[in-house]
Order: structure tokens, then C-alpha cells, then sequence
């Protein structure tokens, strides 16, 4: 497993639309992303650095793993 690099939260937008999400819809400081195939929901917080926590919360989310995410990037 590879470690995380310390990302905005628009970097980790455009990986997981690299991936097949699309917008759906944002709600104050937070975009939520969704994939139909195979379906999946991801809330990213729209901030200029993530915690390592929170992308690692992200990438849960969106039903991928660690070296899937960072091959988006």
C-alpha cells in the first residue's frame, strides 16, 4: 500500500471523476460525487488540503483502493 500525499480537496474531485464519477449535486463547503457502475457515493469537502483520515475516508467511500485512487492522480 502506498502512502497518501496531502491533496485539495478539488485534486481528489478530478481523480475521482478520472475514475467515473460524475457531480451530483453541492452543499456548502462539500461535492458529492456518484459512480452508476458499480454504484457508489462519495462526499469530498471542498477545502485546500484533506487530512490524510478524511481522503482515506474518500477513497473508502467511493469503493476503491489506496493504489487505485493514486493511479487517478
Amino acid at each position: 500500500m502506498s502512502k497518501l500525499p496531502i491533496i485539495s480537496g478539488r485534486e481528489c474531485v478530478s481523480a475521482l471523476q478520472r475514475a467515473g464519477f460524475t457531480i451530483r449535486r453541492q452543499t456548502g463547503s462539500h461535492i458529492v460525487l456518484q459512480r452508476d457502475n458499480p454504484y457508489a457515493v462519495a462526499s469530498v469537502p471542498k477545502h485546500k488540503s484533506l487530512k490524510k483520515a478524511t481522503l482515506k475516508s474518500n477513497i473508502r467511500q467511493a469503493g476503491m483502493t489506496t493504489d487505485e485512487f493514486l493511479s487517478y492522480l
